[in-house]
């Protein structure tokens, strides 16, 4: 039986998470050979794509069908096509897409690990999953999600430089994600943490998330808000992760 080995570089990334991720995206497109890439946008409804350079590629985009990213859908001038609707329903073809980018998309929805299972099998052998989300295990997902006021998350995100809210099911942390790759035969290849939306919630929020973390004596930790991801699909369906 093949065996993959699962390597990751738990540390603070080299460069912003966009940039990580399409320097990852170009590293993917050398190893091709010129072979154009297909992408899947998902999460298309907010942030932005891939920085890909003269890279040949097509774009797909998918999200939930809510005005607000509705509108963010329609104005992108980097994709090819998109749906959008119920992310357990809307057209995906298995095996056809190189690269999943998915920011910000996972911790925002109901039924998340059947909709990740569908992006999962969407994506070729080989291909790369870069996923960046909020951690709900961690003293701001905690605030975030459970604290009735959320009012300095919520002023913040009016800004329109931040995530839409988040529903934080199971599978949303950074515990959740690695057993998902485990259960599913994926390898997590590099591994970042980021307190970069805790920096920008606001004083209040901030101290918060500090009394979270000091309560919990360290079981929500307080120095980190998102996890970045670079995890990889095996090229054998049948390679396990040790």
């Amino acid at each position: 039986m093949a065996t993959l080995r699962s390597v990751t570089d738990l540390c603070t990334p080299p460069v912003s998470d966009g940039d990580l991720f399409s320097a990852r995206a170009r590293q993917y497109a050398h190893a091709q050979r010129g072979r154009p890439l297909r992408i899947l946008e998902a999460g298309c409804g907010w942030g932005g794509g891939l920085d890909l350079g003269d890279v040949e590629r097509h774009v797909t985009g998918v999200d939930l069908d809510v005005p607000a990213l509705r509108a963010h859908t329609e104005a992108r001038t980097d994709l090819d096509a998109f749906h959008l609707g119920d992310l357990r329903t809307v057209p995906l073809p298995p095996r056809a897409f190189d690269i999943v980018h998915a920011p910000f998309l996972i911790e925002r929805l109901p039924h998340a690990e059947l909709v990740l299972d569908r992006i999962v099998a969407a994506l070729k052998p080989g291909g790369l999953l870069l996923v960046t989300l909020r951690d709900r295990g961690t003293a701001f997902g905690f605030v975030d999600r459970l604290l009735p006021s959320r009012g300095p998350l919520r002023r913040r995100r009016r800004g329109g430089d931040e995530p839409p809210p988040a529903v934080y099911e199971p599978v949303t942390s950074r515990a959740g994600m690695h057993w998902y790759c485990m259960m599913r035969g994926l390898a997590i290849a590099e591994e970042y943490l980021s307190d970069r939306l805790l920096a920008g919630a606001g004083r209040g929020t901030a101290t918060m998330c500090r009394l979270v973390a000091a309560c919990s004596r360290g079981r929500l930790p307080g120095t980190h808000s998102e996890v970045t991801l670079v995890i990889r699909k095996p090229e054998n369906r049948f390679a396990r992760v040790i």
